[in-house]
């Protein structure tokens, strides 16, 4: 049980420090001189305003108003709160904000309204429409939220989207879809039996119905009892489209023979006598918060096979609206829509069912470590943090406005924006690119050492889906096949995935007499060769690379990684193969840096140290960026004669021998490589332009170290190690690596040398 004191503190804490509310205002444009204010101000300011004077669709490309969505609330129907006032309602309307950026990457405007007034609110909100380009209406209380959103959709031109309505619909729409195909039901089939009569229940009721529900087998009831025709005590418009001519009066005399329960209502209302009579396998949406209309447990009590779901989220399936309306939105702005229409909002049903009904991403069961993500009656609709969400949501959205005529700006060509928007999650996706472009040409095999990892297994499913590469998994096959059950994957030992089973191998003798030939006049014995093929799995994945049935070997999710490196270099390297060091991609906000040597060479000599910037500049260029190389030191341009110094100035000589397709300089400090006009004023001759985006230590303690410091603190993502110099046939990352990380690694593995030189 949670400690509901200390709870409100932490809340209290979270809302407060270190500075107040969970928003701020950032620019987006330098603002550090003259020339900046006069572009961004006084005078230039003047040269877009024209621009949208004369043609107001340029708003979306001169100003923020493309990107930009008001959450408008009076506070008259907080969730869980009720009635608090505009201003107390504040805290959750940034929250909502807070949402839109973290989920879809929208800028918003948190708006309370002191007005109780619907067509006076009305008012307010059609005023806004020149600042915005869409408009979110929140914990507005039923009925006058209908006539705000009404209208506001009469009298503006951007989407109106009031989300405790259609965003809640849409997500019980989703939810339904699946629980009806998990159950074997049809939406023209089943009857509902539904309690609450506010916006969310009336427009969870009406989407079904443009799912295929009939009106007749539909049966609300509040807490007055059964809406009937005839009845007038608390009767709105609304609710008296769902009256049913009947004598029945109360929600346990309706709920006889019920497929769907839907409660949007309060805490207790359904009891396990109830659910008893409840048509077979029943689906049970208890969503009222905190308390369910009825508790799981319960339900299922007396009805084992129950398909649950509820507004928590300590239970399975969690009915939260987070799932929609970032995507929704980012959907509708980015094509212009004009409204969020029924095929808008119909698409973005499919898009979460679908995203359901397929493999769980890595990052989500990350994100949910220890929960079942497998699609079935505890898994109908994602999580919340899926980063597929808005790839697959608002993709579909923005292509259903377009083929509905409401899209201002049609998106030409959808596969690229769905890259784009699956860019603004996976940081790497955008830099990794040309190398997953270049792995789609070769069909090469990849040994995965560590095959029972869970990161392994899922980076294996991805191989499959997004590359022509085809995974080794060495591991127990019993043991894979059981973790890929338990995860909902689809890789199938034998069929899709080899395994290769280090107990029990029909190539186990061919093995360890390959690795004795190898290594007889290195101290190994017949005993020892055969002790290694049994138990470490990088001698054996190395093993395979060297006899030509794999390509490439990916190992190191877990142990040392000298320890896998001494595997490596004993069986792959050669006169012509040997590690040179390890280089990390390390992905800012401000763009790509490579850091090297991260783990080879504990102090490289200048021989190393070159060999470090040469192999550096060659795999930079696999990521489409041109290598500008920093030696960097404690030493400035030789004011240090001793030291690393000394090794770097080294290294510059054996460049220097010879003509180099790259830009390099040093020795020099970090800063000095990274600020032009630092470097210019220390060394005004520097053969180099702008800022470095290769830094080669000589030290790997200094490498190691800023690579760290930029991934914790700078919140860098890394893409790496790689290791140079071994001709593409080994790559050793480290323990920290993610499923994301080892599918990088993958393609990085899956390009022949020759791609890159």
């Amino acid at each position: 049980m949670t400690d509901q004191p200390n709870l409100r503190q932490a809340a209290l804490d979270y809302h407060e420090f270190p500075k107040p509310g969970k928003l701020e205002i950032r620019a987006t444009k330098p603002m550090a001189n003259g020339r900046d204010l006069a572009r961004a101000y006084s005078p230039g300011v003047a040269e877009a305003c024209l621009e949208i004077r004369d043609d107001p669709t340029t708003a979306a490309r001169y100003t923020a108003r493309g990107n930009l969505v008001a959450v408008v609330s009076n506070g008259t129907a907080v969730l869980g709160l009720g009635n608090i006032g505009a201003l107390a309602s504040k805290p959750v309307m940034e929250g909502k904000a807070v949402l839109f950026k973290k989920f879809a990457n929208i800028d918003c405007f948190d708006i309370e309204v002191d007005e109780t007034d619907p067509e006076k609110l009305a008012d307010i909100v059609c005023a806004l429409a020149p600042t915005f380009g869409a408009i979110n209406l929140e914990d507005i209380k039923a009925p006058d939220c209908f006539i705000v959103e009404q209208l506001c959709r009469e009298r503006m031109n951007i989407p109106v989207f009031h989300d405790d309505q259609h965003g809640t619909a849409i997500v019980v729409g989703a939810a339904a879809k699946n629980a009806l195909f998990v159950a074997q039901k049809a939406f023209e089939d089943i009857k509902i039996v539904s309690t609450g009569g506010g916006a969310a229940g009336i427009a969870c009721l009406n989407m079904l119905m443009k799912l295929g529900v009939r009106r007749e087998n539909i049966w609300l009831c509040d807490i007055h009892g059964l809406v009937y025709e005839g009845r007038a005590e608390d009767m709105n418009p609304q609710k008296a489209a769902f009256a049913q001519a009947s004598d029945l009066r109360s929600l346990d005399q309706v709920i006889d023979g019920a497929d769907l329960f839907l409660g949007l209502s309060g805490p207790n209302v359904l009891t396990p006598k109830m659910v008893a009579r409840m048509a077979a396998r029943p689906i049970i949406f208890a969503l009222a918060n905190p308390t369910p209309e009825i508790l799981p447990d319960a339900a299922r009590a007396v009805a084992p096979d129950a398909i649950i779901a509820t507004g928590r989220s300590d239970f399975p399936n969690q009915v939260n609206n987070v799932l929609c309306f970032p995507f929704i939105f980012r959907g509708a702005l980015d094509v212009g829509a004009t409204e969020i229409n029924d095929e808008m909002e119909l698409a973005c049903i499919d898009g979460i069912a679908n995203l359901a009904r397929a493999t769980t991403s890595a990052e989500a069961a990350a994100a949910y470590s220890g929960e079942q993500l497998t699609f079935g009656a505890d898994y109908l609709i994602p999580k919340p943090f899926d980063p597929r969400l808005v790839g697959v949501v608002s993709s579909s959205v923005a292509q259903a406005a377009m083929d509905s005529g409401v899209a201002l700006r049609p998106i030409p060509d959808m596969a690229a924006y769905k890259q784009k928007l699956n860019q603004s999650v996976f940081k790497s996706a955008l830099f990794m690119r040309p190398v997953f472009e270049a792995a789609k040409v070769a069909s090469r095999r990849i040994v995965f050492a560590e095959g029972e990892d869970e990161r392994v297994l899922r980076a294996a499913q991805a191989i499959l889906e997004e590359t022509t590469e085809q995974p080794i998994l060495i591991g127990r096959p019993d043991v894979i096949e059981q973790r890929c059950n338990r995860f909902g994957l689809i890789l199938r030992p034998g069929e899709n995935v080899q395994i290769v089973n280090p107990e029990n191998d029909p190539r186990y003798y061919d093995y360890w007499n390959s690795y004795h030939e190898l290594m007889q006049r290195r101290g190994v014995s017949p005993d020892i060769a055969k002790a290694v093929m049994r138990t470490n799995t990088t001698a054996i994945g190395a093993i395979m690379v060297h006899r030509g049935e794999a390509d490439s070997l990916i190992c190191g999710t877990f142990g040392e990684f000298r320890w896998h490196l001494n595997y490596v270099s004993q069986v792959l390297g050669t006169e012509a193969l040997h590690p040179q060091g390890a280089l990390s991609l390390m992905i800012l906000e401000d763009g790509p840096l490579f850091i090297a040597d991260t783990h080879v060479h504990q102090l490289p000599n200048p021989e190393q140290l070159a060999e470090i910037a040469i192999g550096a500049a060659r795999h930079v260029r696999r990521f489409g960026i041109a290598p500008k190389v920093a030696l960097c030191s404690q030493s400035q341009f030789g004011n240090q004669a001793e030291g690393s110094g000394k090794r770097l100035r080294g290294a510059l000589e054996i460049l220097d021998s010879s003509p180099r397709d790259f830009v390099y300089e040093g020795e020099m400090n970090v800063d000095t490589a990274l600020d032009a006009q630092l470097r210019a004023r220390i060394f005004p001759n520097s053969r180099m332009e702008g800022a470095a985006n290769v830094l080669v230590f000589a030290h790997a303690d200094a490498a190691s170290g800023v690579r760290n410091i930029l991934k914790m603190r700078a919140g860098g993502l890394e893409v790496g190690p790689i290791l140079m110099g071994m001709g593409n046939k080994a790559h050793i990352v480290s323990p920290s690596i993610t499923t994301r990380g080892l599918l990088n690694m993958g393609a990085i593995a899956g390009t022949p040398v020759a791609h890159y030189g």
